[in-house]
């Protein structure tokens, strides 16, 4: 094969790593049932495909070869292994027997239009890494790292911990769920509820790992905002609850906006400042659709009223046009519903937008006081831009050098830099 040729390959293989990696793994943990054993199968499947790709050229359904492959080596890898640890023979074998079943069932499992089943195997994960023998922080952080793939740092950066202290925690759980036997499934429609809070919160902060990239020279992951719409759809297909349909709402009115946020060149466009003919009314329409129904039951949870607020910045013609009344009004009750430094944030940058930029440093400098976020660089860079607007350049700067200092996102420290340019401290 030619160098081309190979390195179309390479090209393709990086691909299928990108988009479907994760679904992979989902399948192979499974079919194996053990998370360690299926990232090892993970890995080695892929080496295999880069390989074999190059030499025979790519499967029609890569994902199904991937999944078969992987689960064939293993197989091997137990059969091995067995030779020195009698335990692990039982298992090899019934890996073994299974083998061929696996096999049409992955097909079965990704159809030729990409699009998997309902109860597809990474909602099954999902709930398997959200099963309520872990510990809160636990499920969130397993299931970031094995469904999404985000990395140990990037997952401490979003929780404000030490990777070792996270990647500790990731292992405690695989452990955990180990010795519970704990199932790979979809819990019974009437175990859903008790277990609905942990997965939303996972989806949402999946999406806002790709909506705002916690490190890294992007600002947007796509695959991961498109990934967590995806998993919010199915999660309201299988259980339309008021707070999914806020979920799925939420994310879509966020991700309206994609287009809009960054310029040609790759800056960070803000809100106000953003073209909205760019926006996705498409998007719009079906999120406020979703708000709408989800008002109607009356059940307003948090991400029903986050959504309601996203709502009426997307339904605005123009940031002039913002009724910032109703957005101050809907986190007053966001506030009784949810109380977060964060959200008290977000409430008092809409009280300056109502009230005056005086009147919303006084909230933030309450919440800094306190020592509440003091680690969160847009609480600090909400402070600075506020600082601005009053004309008091040397605090400003002050706060843009500490939002500087603790954000990894290359897309908002290069804002920041030009905000202190154009304070005079840059």
């Amino acid at each position: 094969m030619s160098q081309d040729a190979a390195a179309r390959v390479r090209a393709l293989v990086d691909d299928v790593y990108r988009s479907d990696s994760r679904r992979v793994l989902a399948t192979l943990i499974r079919l194996l049932g053990d998370f360690d054993l299926a990232e090892v199968a993970l890995h080695d499947a892929f080496a295999t495909a880069l390989e074999r790709w190059t030499r025979d050229g790519p499967p029609r359904n890569p994902r199904a070869w991937l999944v078969s492959v992987g689960r064939f080596q293993a197989i091997d890898r137990l059969r091995r292994r067995s030779r020195f640890d009698a335990s692990l023979a039982e298992l090899a074998k019934r890996l073994g027997d299974e083998a061929a079943e696996a096999a049409e069932a992955a097909d079965r499992a990704t159809s030729d239009d990409g699009h998997d089943d309902l109860e597809d195997d990474r909602l099954r994960l999902i709930f398997t890494c959200c099963h309520p023998v872990l510990p809160a922080d636990a499920q969130v952080a397993l299931t970031l790292r094995t469904v999404c793939g985000l990395t140990t740092e990037e997952i401490a950066h979003a929780f404000l911990i030490r990777p070792a202290t996270l990647a500790q925690r990731i292992v405690r759980a695989k452990a955990r769920i180990r010795e519970a036997r704990v199932p790979y499934e979809v819990p019974a429609r009437a175990e859903l509820p008790a277990r609905l809070d942990t997965v939303l919160h996972v989806i949402y902060l999946v999406f806002n790992e790709g909506y705002t990239a916690s490190s890294g020279p992007a600002l947007i992951r796509h695959d991961l905002a498109t990934e967590a719409i995806r998993l919010a759809r199915l999660l309201v297909e299988l259980f339309p609850d008021p707070e999914a349909m806020g979920l799925l709402g939420l994310v879509l009115l966020h991700d309206s906006r994609r287009a809009a946020r960054t310029s040609r060149s790759g800056e960070l466009v803000l809100l106000d400042e953003q073209d909205r003919s760019l926006w996705d009314r498409r998007r719009i329409a079906e999120g406020v659709a979703l708000v709408e129904q989800a008002i109607r039951t009356r059940r307003l949870g948090p991400y029903v009223l986050q959504a309601a607020i996203a709502a009426v910045h997307a339904e605005a013609a123009s940031a002039d046009d913002t009724d910032w009344a109703q957005i101050v009004g809907l986190y007053d009750v966001l506030m009784r519903a949810d109380p977060s430094p964060v959200v008290e944030l977000n409430r008092a940058v809409a009280v300056a937008m109502r009230d005056g930029a005086a009147a919303g440093l006084e909230l933030i400098d309450a919440i800094l006081a306190r020592g509440d976020l003091t680690g969160y660089h847009h609480a600090h860079a909400a402070r600075a831009d506020l600082c601005r607007r009053l004309g008091r350049p040397a605090e400003a700067a002050a706060a843009y050098r500490t939002a500087l200092a603790l954000t990894l996102q290359d897309t908002e420290r290069r804002f920041l830099e030009r905000r202190l340019r154009e304070v005079g401290h840059g």
